[in-house]
């Protein structure tokens, strides 16, 4: 038989239970109270959890809203060149209609653009102009495409960063074209216009001459000789001004080969000698060297030489002289050939020197300023250089350099 515990040792076990409830039970207070703060901040963690979605969720339909009433169209792709949004405007602008196009070989097809071939090219500061047919005519499209970059999702959101690629923009510039159509025929009809005007201004003038000594010539069969000179003058003035019109305004290149420079300018001083008769202006020409070559166009070269002798004459006294010469020359660049034109006229001041190759510019007023300007546009088709140099009342000096061969 088991000896019956002694009540010291009851009491003391009693008291050791009685001290274990008491920290059991503030323990269990303890993870009460804990429980009860997680409780709350999950509550609050899931209520902002609540308000984030809700605000994504916001976002995200504003986002689609702005994107389907942008006035242009939006593509975006993934990584496997699927068409995961495409709005309205871009179905509009491709005429897609009610078509399916998941992929973006399929939505080439149906276009008839070729948006592979679009992908493919470097992207640039410009837009890729494509032009279309469509049930309402012709019509162009600007399309853009940039790359995707990565970045971090929003928390809340699904990151997808790994699977977008690229991004596309269309817009309708037909417009555009359709305006810059009519600037350039408004442009091409302001030409013409100005060009009729040039053309009838300085016309105007040799063609009366010309018809007067015609009716001289009638007139007086005995004096024909010294009356078809006056004609011959006022048949290479207009040549001159067609000619000026013509290279001015077009856009042809010349067809350089190589010829002599000196027999080149001896042909276009003999072709403006009437012109220079006519006007008492004294015209003599040398070459120092008959050989030297270059790379020129020999019409060409005869127009630079008939602008230049005709400004002189108009700017030179009856009894006054210009002289031409023809000289080779070293230059940095190698071997140069170089033609002065000097005159004994009038002069120019400095201010109008400053302006004298500007195409309409007129240091008198009487002329459409065409000659010089086309002068220095021959020139530079031949890769050479036009200079100028003048004293007033002591006169003008224009100097020609080429290239020699």
């Amino acid at each position: 038989m088991d000896p019956v515990p002694s009540p010291q040792l009851l009491a003391d076990a009693f008291s050791e239970f009685i001290s274990a409830s008491a920290v059991l039970e503030a323990s269990y207070r303890d993870l009460q109270q804990e429980v009860a703060q997680l409780g709350s901040e999950l509550a609050q963690r899931n209520a902002a959890l609540s308000t984030s979605l809700e605000e994504n969720d916001r976002m995200r339909a504003t986002l689609q809203l702005m994107v389907e009433s942008m006035p242009c169209g939006v593509l975006v792709l993934n990584q496997a060149d699927r068409i995961v949004m495409m709005n309205p405007e871009a179905r509009r602008l491709l005429t897609l209609g009610n078509s399916q196009t998941g992929s973006m070989q399929k939505l080439s097809q149906i276009s008839q653009i070729d948006f592979q071939a679009l992908a493919n090219r470097p992207a640039g500061p410009f837009d890729n102009e494509i032009s279309i047919d469509s049930p309402c005519g012709r019509r162009w499209l600007a399309i853009s495409h940039r790359k995707l970059t990565r970045t971090p999702a929003p928390e809340g959101m699904p990151d997808l960063g790994d699977q977008l690629q690229s991004i596309w923009i269309l817009r309708d510039i037909t417009a555009n074209k359709l305006a810059e159509q009519e600037r350039e025929a408004a442009r091409r009809a302001t030409a013409l216009a100005e060009i009729s005007t040039i053309l009838a201004h300085e016309i105007k003038n040799p063609l009366a001459s010309m018809e007067l000594f015609a009716g001289l010539i009638e007139q007086e069969p005995g004096e024909a000789s010294q009356w078809i000179a006056h004609l011959r003058a006022g048949v290479r003035t207009l040549s001159a001004i067609v000619n000026n019109v013509l290279s001015l305004n077009g856009e042809c290149r010349l067809r350089l080969r190589p010829v002599q420079l000196a027999t080149c300018v001896e042909n276009g001083v003999e072709f403006v000698r009437p012109i220079a008769e006519q006007a008492g202006v004294l015209l003599s020409f040398a070459a120092e060297e008959a050989g030297t070559q270059v790379s020129g166009n020999e019409d060409a070269i005869r127009q630079i030489i008939l602008n230049i002798i005709s400004n002189a004459i108009r700017h030179t006294e009856a009894g006054g002289s210009v002289t031409i010469s023809c000289r080779p020359a070293k230059g940095n660049d190698g071997n140069r050939a170089t033609v002065s034109i000097t005159d004994t006229g009038c002069g120019m001041p400095a201010s109008v020197m400053s302006r004298i190759f500007e195409a309409g510019f007129s240091g008198t007023g009487e002329t459409p300023g065409l000659g010089l300007a086309v002068c220095k546009r021959l020139m530079a088709q031949h890769s050479g250089e036009i200079k100028a140099s003048s004293q007033v009342n002591e006169g003008t000096t224009i100097q020609l350099e080429f290239p020699a061969i």
